[in-house]
């Protein structure tokens, strides 16, 4: 039974997190998780596991590894899995809830604006300073992060090689995990100590309990045990609450109308969205403007940049391009009032699944924890995704330092072409000043971003 044996007893326990304490972190963490994926990830790891001391750096990224191979934004998904794991269903709903939310409203409310205006100066010279900030942050986590997955010559092989892999060649997100998997479970088989030792380690060097852990050494995590029943259950809900909507507008309004055309278009897209965001927008895009005529050539590139200077997952996207088509085919209703409804459809079906994944899947991953060979894949996956978010963190940077970045592609390799003309001076003296602020200085992150977000308002505004 879980709390008796004695190596357990003889570990410090952290105190229980309270609901009313989790739910302030889990807001504060909604409203500054800018920087798309790699910012968001930054942001959790810096607030859950090193300031909180709630989830070890091991079942973080544990988390992590599962929550990578899911269709959907994975950040979001993260937040609900360790919601669950702390405060069970309720806790993962409200994590991934809020974690959508404050992005949510915000594009919902900028949709209106372009709709009816057309002007989003405001919103670029608010998230200026703020996304200068965040690379700061989103540096840093790929230090400390890398710092601890990478323990050995194999491991780094291994990052160094997914980010050539991603950033250079494009190569899908799906491929570079699998290969990694693969990698990690026979080098698990030939060289354990390399591709398992690491996690001992980092246990072995724990000095202070973290809450999950010490609740799990406590018997606290009984809600972590698979169950055939509980599954069929969580299957059969989610599914109602995702696909019954989808249902009732087939039958009232017919496959012709624009919310059961919006409905049924990202159903789909949130099954297939593996590697993130950017691993489908072109296709939402050539959709929405070639196949449904929701949007008009290169609106898909002013939705794209309301997502990535506002809190929540990049794949909020959507939520502007279900407004907008909405919009443009009201019938009967007045068009505001038609793209808030399609606004509203698109997001509920690209984000409940994600609750299904997280809800379904979650006590299996946790019981897999201790399997030695799934560890080791995880092990080298875990080093892959170091590369994936280096990866993320450099294009981030490249689009905060350079106003253009042309794609070029040469054979098979693909290269993001800075335009020198386009260099934005404040946004790396904003980026260099937040990373000795935080690196050199340790500056907490709130502070380092209000001031950023004054100066950035500020600089964006005087044209410097």
């Amino acid at each position: 039974m879980l709390g008796k044996d004695p190596k357990d007893r003889a570990k410090p326990f952290a105190p229980e997190v309270s609901f009313r304490e989790a739910l302030g972190a889990w807001i504060k963490i909604a409203l500054l998780s800018f920087g798309g994926p790699a910012g968001q990830i930054a942001l959790m790891h810096r607030v859950l596991v090193e300031d909180k001391k709630w989830i070890s750096e091991a079942r973080f990224l544990h988390a992590l590894n599962y929550c990578m191979l899911l269709p959907g934004p994975e950040a979001q998904q993260l937040a609900t899995y360790i919601g669950w794991l702390l405060h069970k269903t309720w806790g993962g709903i409200v994590a991934g809830a809020l974690f959508i939310l404050p992005g949510a409203l915000v594009i919902l409310a900028l949709s209106v604006l372009y709709a009816g205006f057309n002007d989003l100066s405001i919103v670029q010279a608010v998230f200026f300073g703020i996304k200068a900030a965040v690379l700061a942050v989103v540096v840093q986590a790929v230090m400390r992060i890398g710092s601890r997955a990478l323990k050995n010559g194999f491991m780094i092989g291994i990052a160094v090689a997914a980010f050539i892999g991603i950033f250079f060649f494009a190569v899908p997100f799906p491929v570079i995990v699998t290969a990694a998997a693969v990698v990690g479970y026979i080098g698990g088989r030939l060289y354990p100590a390399t591709f398992s030792g690491g996690e001992r380690r980092d246990k072995e060097k724990l000095m202070d309990a973290d809450a999950i852990d010490s609740a799990a050494a406590a018997g606290n995590l009984g809600h972590t045990k698979p169950s055939l029943a509980r599954a069929i259950r969580v299957t059969s809900f989610c599914l109602v609450l995702w696909l019954g909507p989808v249902a009732i507008l087939v039958a009232w309004l017919g496959f012709n109308n624009v919310f059961t055309q919006e409905s049924l278009f990202f159903s789909k897209m949130a099954i297939v969205t593996f590697g993130g965001a950017y691993a489908v927008l072109a296709y939402v895009a050539q959709q929405a403007v070639s196949t449904y005529s929701w949007l008009v050539p290169g609106e898909m590139l002013d939705g794209l940049g309301m997502a990535e200077t506002t809190p929540g997952p990049l794949i909020m996207v959507v939520q502007f391009v279900g407004f907008m088509g909405a919009y443009r085919n009201p019938g009967v209703l007045d068009p505001m009032l038609a793209g808030l409804a399609g606004a509203a459809i698109t997001t509920w079906v690209t984000f409940v699944p994600c609750f299904l994944w997280i809800f379904l899947g979650g006590p299996y991953i946790e019981k897999l924890r201790g399997n030695k060979s799934l560890s080791a894949a995880l092990s080298a996956i875990t080093a892959a995704i170091v590369g994936v978010i280096l990866n993320l963190a450099l294009w981030f940077g490249l689009h905060i330092v350079f106003e253009k970045v042309i794609q070029q592609s040469l054979g098979p390799l693909r290269l993001y072409v800075p335009v020198w003309s386009s260099v934005e001076f404040a946004a790396i003296i904003l980026s260099a000043s937040a990373m000795i602020a935080m690196l050199r200085f340790k500056l907490g992150m709130i502070p380092t971003l209000a001031a950023s977000t004054v100066f950035g308002t500020v600089a964006f505004y005087s044209g410097f």
